[in-house]
This record gives C-alpha cells, structure tokens and sequence, in this order.
C-alpha cells in the first residue's frame, strides 16, 4: 500500500490492496537483517478510489490479496469459543476470493476492486479481532524471510502459510476443529465421510490451489530464501503467544526449512 498522512488524521490510500486502517508500520533494518515494528495511532478517516488500484502491477496485488487474506487468518485462527467475530471473517474471506479470482482476469474490473478494498478495510481495522487471541506467526516467519532476502510481503507470507498451518494441524486438536470450520464455511469441503483431519488438510490444500491460481510464492526459495539462510531468520523471527500452539526456535526453523 502506498500513502500519505495528513496531518488531521486522514489517511488518502493510492494503491490500496494491503490494509487501509490500521496504525501499524513496518520499517527493514537492513545492517540488521531485522524488520523493526511500530504502532502509530489509527486515522480517523480514509478516503479510498479503488480506480487508483488498477494500475498495480499483478505480481503486488496479489501479494495485497493474500496480505488481507493472512490478517483475516491471523485473527480467525485462534479461540475456541463460538465468537462473531468469526462469522464475519469467513464472509470476508469468502468475498476476497470470489473478488480476487476476478481481478486476477481483469484487474480493472471496478466492483472487484472495490470489494477488495473494503474487504482489506475491515481486515485490520480491529472488527474481527474483538474477544480474540489472535495469533500472528504467520507474518513473523514472513518477515523474518523478508528481512534476508528483501521479498515483497503478501509473497513471503504465502511462501511460509503452507508448512505453519500444517504444523498447527499436527500439533493441536483446536486448530484441527477450527481449520475444519474453515474448510467447510469458506472453502466449500464436503464433510462426508472424512475425518476431522482430512476435513482439515482438505481446506488447506483447496486454500493452496487458490493461491497457485493467483500466482503467489508457495515456497521461500522464490523469494530468494536459501538453506544457509535458516538460522539467522529464525534469530529474526519473534515468537507469538495468541495462537493455537507457540512455537519454540526448533520449530521455527523447522517450518522454515519445510517452506524451502
């Protein structure tokens, strides 16, 4: 996302495929190999043109799409309680990939946009986080992966999403039952006959083939990642507390060499 602060505390969003109310930022040290994070505060308002977005290359707007569909995950992925928030978060999700797809086939289609847009809005601007956790180790792995190679963003957090979320699935009967919800509520999987498990892995592969179609990195070797590379992003990867399950460093290396 490209934007300029005004002073009143307004935000005018050029590009618009990231996240339009939010007060986070994202500085690269690079003598440091380390992405720094800041909180500002939000702005009161933004004033959003989706026909400001149609000229973004493909390659960064499909890094916003799947940045927004990340922050929805970050946040739907934690919790066991039946929670609105989460309700709306799977309507988020399901719009941003009927927008994405078409956008995808013509990124002036100005509807797409424009849902897209407003779905990144409402991804980050704190709605869906309410009564939750929230997890986050999804864009810690990415930009520790960022932080060594300099790759765009929405691209290192599909490059790691794979081999994280499969280790949630493993290592944690609630992020088995939520994964099944997402497979069911937004990935439109067929319950019969399955279990939990493959309910689960059968959400996240649909997810995957989603995300091939739009052209994203599935892997952080097309980021520019390399094997010797693995241990000093683990040093630059924070560990979160909010998720399902909390990784020690091992585990950390260890989803990143499966994301080579």
């Amino acid at each position: 996302m490209t934007c300029r602060w005004i002073p009143v505390g307004c935000v005018l969003t050029m590009a618009g495929t990231g996240s339009e109310m939010d007060s986070c930022s994202v500085i690269s040290s690079h003598t440091e190999n380390r992405k720094l994070f800041y909180n500002f505060r939000n702005p009161d308002f933004s004033i959003l043109n989706p026909r400001f977005t149609f000229t973004v290359p493909k390659y960064q707007m499909v890094a916003g799409i799947y940045d927004i569909m990340s922050h929805i995950l970050e946040q739907y992925l934690s919790g066991t309680d039946d929670n609105t928030s989460d309700y709306i978060a799977e309507g988020l999700m399901r719009s941003l990939i009927v927008s994405s797809r078409k956008a995808n086939v013509n990124p002036e289609d100005y509807e797409a946009r424009s849902n897209i847009m407003w779905t990144a809005t409402w991804a980050l601007n704190t709605l869906i986080d309410r009564a939750k956790a929230t997890d986050w180790m999804v864009h810690m792995l990415g930009q520790a992966v960022a932080a060594y190679t300099d790759a765009t963003h929405g691209h290192t957090l599909a490059a790691v999403s794979g081999a994280y979320y499969r280790l949630l699935i493993s290592k944690s009967p609630d992020a088995v039952q939520k994964f099944k919800r997402l497979a069911i509520s937004v990935w439109n999987v067929s319950a019969e006959g399955k279990t939990d498990e493959q309910i689960a892995m059968e959400g996240l592969e649909t997810m995957e083939q989603w995300m091939r179609e739009l052209g994203l990195a599935m892997n952080i070797t097309d980021c520019g990642a390399k094997p010797e590379l693995i241990e000093g992003m683990a040093d630059a990867c924070p560990i979160c507390q909010g998720g399902y399950y909390i990784l020690n460093r091992d585990e950390v290396v260890k989803v990143l060499k499966d994301s080579l």
